[in-house]
């Protein structure tokens, strides 16, 4: 790790060179903001106690020391005294920054790195862990979200074949989501909720909850039961299609970055869910990454809003093309569900679809949601002073 060299300021900002040669700057009022002593921070909860809107914005050092591993300020407002190590200095470094934002983990971002598949690359290594040694052994629990994590889903065998196990399965990862399908689901093709997932329809190839502002992040599906034919599952890695879309289609893949598509879910007497603000099909983070494909055709509302009428043949020849590509067969991996064997994917990353079929067909299953879900990944896999470090 690199130790301070020298460290200095001025009017508006103090400067600061490691020994790597690297050298970065840093605001007053954000460096006064981001103290961390007893009375600025509660070290227990890891929860600020300074007021923020109570800082003179015009604030600056009196006088500034370093040795090696620390930097000590103290302030021109009530004389207040700060201290930054070497390795948070460096860590959280903006101007330039001097870790990518997406190494801010300890710089563990191998361990991270999500696996993109196609067919052929994932067919012989499905990802798959054991229900007993889930419930029993915390490293095989990390393991098991470690795999939904790079693959984008996972299979879990010699699973319970009933619906009280299948609920502690999903409660061994994360808390249920509760909606108004209900918290833990045991459906079948009754239409007991009026959508077509509680019919035997056809459904293509989606995510779940676009008509929601936080879409569920995971998915559980246990087939309990089926006495007739089909009901086929398949999943998509759409962050892989998305990456080859890219290539052939950068212009179709900017538009459907940019494009909000309404949505809602209205089938039930008193419930009409819509996001508060509809969003693209393409969700990028501010670094210009992929975090989300949001894909459902049969919840997409009326599109009657649009900032250039031009757009519309534009994007319905940008949809068609998007289809295509993932219903390849290089890109849809179908898979038979069984009784003992459960299915979780991540919703944010993987389509799922079902084949239509006859007889009578019980499913369980629930949603979890993707902030609990990434707060386990990391408290797990890169550990807990890391992922403190960076925030």
């Amino acid at each position: 790790m690199a130790t301070i060299k020298s460290a200095s300021f001025d009017d508006s900002k103090v400067s600061v060179t490691f020994s790597d040669g690297n050298t970065t700057v840093y605001h007053h009022i954000w460096l006064r903001d981001n103290c961390h002593c007893e009375e600025c921070f509660y070290g227990p909860t890891k929860q600020r106690l300074l007021n923020t809107a109570t800082l003179d914005l015009g604030i600056k050092p009196l006088t500034l020391n370093n040795d090696d591993d620390t930097m000590t300020i103290k302030w021109s407002q009530d004389n207040h005294k700060s201290e930054y190590t070497k390795e948070w200095l460096y860590l959280h470094a903006y101007y330039p920054r001097l870790v990518p934002v997406d190494e801010k983990l300890a710089g563990q971002k191998t361990k991270l790195k999500q696996q993109l598949w196609t067919v052929d690359s994932i067919k012989k290594t499905m990802p798959t862990v054991d229900f007993n040694q889930v419930l029993d052994s915390e490293d095989a629990l990390t393991d098991w979200i470690l795999k939904i994590w790079l693959h984008g889903f996972c299979l879990i065998d010699n699973v319970p074949v009933n619906p009280e196990d299948t609920q502690k399965l999903v409660e061994r990862l994360m808390y249920i989501r509760p909606t108004h399908y209900g918290g833990f689901w045991d459906f079948t093709s009754d239409l007991a909720k009026a959508d077509t997932a509680y019919t035997n329809f056809d459904i293509a190839g989606h995510t779940d909850g676009t008509y929601w502002n936080d879409t569920p992040g995971l998915q559980l599906f246990h087939l309990l039961a089926h006495d007739g034919e089909g009901g086929t599952t398949s999943l998509v890695d759409a962050f892989q299609c998305a990456k080859e879309y890219k290539k052939l289609y950068p212009e179709y893949f900017d538009l459907l970055t940019k494009i909000p598509v309404p949505a809602h879910s209205a089938g039930e007497e008193m419930v009409c869910i819509q996001p508060d603000i509809a969003q693209p099909i393409f969700k990028l983070d501010l670094q210009g990454e992929l975090v989300q494909v949001r894909w459902n055709q049969s919840d997409r509302s009326c599109m009657d809003s649009w900032t250039d009428p031009e757009l519309v043949p534009k994007f319905y020849d940008a949809i068609t093309k998007w289809f295509a590509l993932v219903t390849k067969p290089e890109n849809e991996l179908f898979y038979q569900l069984k009784p003992g064997q459960c299915l979780i994917f991540d919703n944010w990353r993987c389509f799922h679809s079902r084949t239509e079929f006859t007889g009578k067909r019980r499913m369980c299953g629930a949603y979890i949601n993707r902030d609990d879900f990434m707060s386990a990944l990391k408290i797990r896999v890169l550990g807990r002073e890391a992922v403190l470090n960076s925030i």
